[in-house]
């Protein structure tokens, strides 16, 4: 309760969100749900909900976008069209970032100048994802979105073995090389860091190539229905060498911009169903809160070691995905 107290805002989206349940509950039939599952419609709604909080509170601590805890859950144990699947798992990654961004910026989290650089390759990266898988699944059918798949499994390994190598050397980066570009756009900030007592500088480097990996972070992250938190920390802490806490805020403000525009093509195909899309949108409005302020107060190699597990159970899974669609086989436990 005293949590509850100190924002205000939880309560108030607490009470809209049980009003909202109360309302699914009422309005849909179990016919409208019998398609997607053997449970009861309040049996679909709760479970989908609590899970919806749970996957909120995760990804944004981790700064991964819930889309890469929802896309993978929901492909291994139903059989839901796989556009349908992607296209609510940028739902889910969207308003975790919506939902996380207020309280990013008043604590000074997230660094609205790398906001500002990284929105537009995410954009366009986003929606032109978005539109090849569109057209690969119209096109190509299972063969070429299973052979992205693997390779993008194969990449996510890669990324998290840098973590795990790089250490506490990733958590607070420091890089001796100055950024020209980086000096001209202004690219350094200072946030209070809690767990440490002090306040912590640092400057972005290596934006070029940030730029370019960015577009195709949000490419995947369209194509997929993952979002592109999975390997915008990445980019931000490994590449730009800023500090992991504000690289995992940040990434929570450019998930909410670039999965908005990754959308639409989905949306204009109707991939998107309400009666799905909507239990999971509610949970990320309270997990995403909760999330938000759980970062704040922890430190940063507790938030390494949870996106170091993200990365590497998201790379098995697209990785064994890719190679059951290649080679006709079924693995099992995946």
């Amino acid at each position: 309760m005293t949590w509850t107290k100190r924002l205000p805002e939880l309560q108030f989206l607490i009470l809209c969100t049980v009003c909202c349940y109360a309302f699914l509950e009422l309005f849909i039939t179990p016919s409208q749900l019998s398609t997607f599952s053997v449970l009861s419609a309040i049996d679909l709604i709760l479970l989908s909900f609590l899970l919806s909080v749970l996957v909120a509170i995760i990804s944004v601590i981790a700064g991964v976008g819930g889309g890469v805890i929802f896309t993978p859950l929901m492909l291994a144990f139903t059989s839901i069209d796989t556009l349908i699947i992607r296209s609510t798992g940028l739902v889910v990654a969207m308003f975790s970032g919506l939902v996380a961004t207020g309280p990013f910026m008043r604590k000074g989290l997230a660094d609205i100048k790398l906001v500002f650089l990284g929105s537009l390759p995410i954009l366009t990266g986003g929606f032109a994802g978005s539109v090849g898988a569109i057209y690969l699944a119209k096109e190509m059918a299972d063969t070429g979105d299973s052979f992205v798949r693997l390779l993008l499994g194969l990449l996510l390994m890669v990324i998290a073995t840098l973590f795990v190598l790089g250490g506490a050397s990733t958590e607070y980066p420091e890089h001796n090389d100055r950024s020209k570009l980086g000096r001209i756009l202004k690219l350094r900030h200072m946030y209070w860091e809690d767990s440490l007592q002090k306040p912590i500088k640092y400057k972005a480097h290596n934006i070029k190539a940030a730029i370019g990996l960015l577009f195709i972070v949000g490419f995947t992250g369209g194509f997929f229905g993952l979002g592109g938190g999975w390997a915008v920390v990445p980019v931000l802490n490994l590449v730009m060498s800023v500090p992991l806490k504000v690289s995992a805020a940040t990434s929570g403000v450019l998930l909410a911009m670039g999965n908005s525009a990754a959308i639409w093509p989905y949306i204009n195909v109707g991939a998107l169903i309400g009666v799905i899309a909507a239990p999971w949108m509610l949970g990320q409005i309270i997990g995403g809160i909760m999330g938000a302020h759980i970062l704040a107060s922890i430190k940063a190699a507790f938030v390494r070691k949870i996106l170091i597990v993200m990365l590497f159970a998201t790379s098995v899974k697209l990785t064994a995905r890719g190679i059951e669609g290649l080679f006709g086989i079924t693995i099992p436990l995946m």
